[in-house]
């Protein structure tokens, strides 16, 4: 944070980035191109620290994060300023927040479809969620995993296609543990 003089008076305690990117100087004339400068370097400051704020606790795709800094009255320049600058740095990557997210929610039993509409609420790309889905163990694995740890029968078999797992999934995990004929 640096301390700004107005005409040798304290003005303001501004972030230190704002201010060299702006280009104040000691002795610089506060101009209206000046001050326009600085304002815009401001919102851009403020954006960028609303977007690490939101993401402090998980990813987030590119486009959920853009819709969170708007609803907080964030600018469109000023936004798109804010996730070019996480992009360029790897903070925000929809590719590995995608695959992050499909994964934790395989691990907590859902199926591809109720993954895939997940992602997409979240405002990933179709062509981001099915690559996600790809890196993801084959669903028939998943289900008979979950067959063998909830056991056999018609409940588990109506948990599963409540989880997300498409129908010939389901058949195809609970067939293979039927008694043998």
């Amino acid at each position: 944070m640096v301390d700004v003089e107005l005409d040798g008076d304290p003005w303001r305690t501004m972030p230190a980035d704002a201010v060299v990117r702006s280009g104040l100087l000691v002795g610089r004339e506060l101009d209206r191109g000046a001050a326009r400068t600085l304002a815009r370097e401001l919102r851009r400051f403020k954006a960028l620290g609303a977007a690490v704020t939101a993401l402090r606790h998980r990813d987030l795709s590119s486009q959920r994060l853009d819709q969170r800094l708007a609803s907080r009255g964030v600018g469109p320049v000023a936004r798109a300023d804010a996730l070019a600058a996480l992009e360029r740095s790897g903070v925000i990557d929809d590719n590995r927040a995608a695959e992050g997210r499909a994964r934790g929610l395989a691990q907590r039993g859902q199926g591809d479809a109720a993954i895939r509409f997940r992602l997409e609420e979240e405002g990933f790309a179709a062509e981001v969620v099915a690559d996600a889905l790809a890196q993801l163990d084959p669903e028939v694995d998943r289900a008979r995993a979950l067959v063998v740890r909830r056991g056999r029968g018609p409940a588990t078999a109506r948990w599963l296609a409540s989880r997300g797992f498409d129908a010939d999934v389901v058949e195809s995990a609970m067939g293979e543990f039927a008694p043998e004929a």
